[in-house]
């Protein structure tokens, strides 16, 4: 008698073929993890107002004439 012929050869090749695309998917969604939250650092903790305004000034997100008027504002108090 060979053990080859019980059919549990076949139980353990398909165990392994599906643990190795587990491991696979599994190092993958660690890769796409590990890129995507060091694509941008985040914002200082102690930004001031004025750093805060000048970024968003800088990255388009306001015009000139509301950069200064929300300067203005800030320096005022």
């Amino acid at each position: 008698m060979s053990w080859m012929h019980d059919g549990w050869h076949m139980a353990w090749m398909g165990l392994a073929r599906v643990l190795g695309i587990a491991f696979l998917i599994a190092i993958g969604w660690w890769l796409g993890r590990a890129s995507a939250s060091s694509a941008a650092p985040p914002p200082a903790e102690h930004e001031s107002p004025e750093q805060i305004l000048k970024r968003r000034y800088a990255r388009g997100e306001i015009d000139r004439q509301e950069y200064e008027r929300m300067l203005e504002e800030i320096r005022r108090g």
